[in-house]
């Protein structure tokens, strides 16, 4: 419940500075340097390489596919150890990715479609900070992208626990 609780607190917070920072698409630099970012990240997990968590902030949180999936990023990086003393943990492929930014940068948040061998389509979300080092993500959000016609089966499939 405590998770539950901080992912609802968090989900409002993030929702206020969205009102407050006036979403407004980021400049083409800002957005190449956004992409370049989080691409680095996704390929640092094709590659199992433990620089994917750097990337994520100490206070950031990962919200998986799975009920359970709310991680602080430490915990989050003692769950997967396991996929990343393989060849690769995931691989991920950003098919698309709109990316906005608050009026003085500091703020970045961006959505994107993703292509992915084991799970087919899906899609997330994520808010990066910009510190005086560089980004870092605060919070990213994974979805898997059940088709609208096939949304009633998978509910009964989670339902049924099968």
């Amino acid at each position: 419940m405590p998770r539950l609780l901080a992912a609802a607190i968090l989900c409002l917070g993030f929702l206020g500075v969205l009102n407050t920072a006036r979403a407004a698409p980021a400049d083409p630099a800002l957005a190449s340097q956004v992409n370049a970012f989080v691409d680095a990240w996704h390929d640092d997990a094709a590659h199992a390489r433990m620089a994917y968590f750097d990337k994520i902030a100490p206070d950031g949180v990962y919200i998986g596919t799975d009920r359970t999936e709310l991680w602080q990023r430490d915990a989050f990086k003692a769950w997967a150890r396991k996929y990343f003393e393989r060849k690769s943990a995931w691989n991920f492929k950003a098919t698309r990715r709109n990316v906005y930014a608050s009026a003085d940068k500091s703020l970045i948040w961006f959505d994107e479609l993703l292509d992915t061998p084991n799970m087919g389509p899906c899609m997330a979300s994520g808010v990066i900070r910009k510190t005086a080092t560089g980004f870092e993500i605060v919070h990213y959000q994974l979805s898997m992208a059940v088709p609208n016609e096939l949304a009633g089966q998978v509910t009964k499939l989670i339902a049924t626990g099968k």
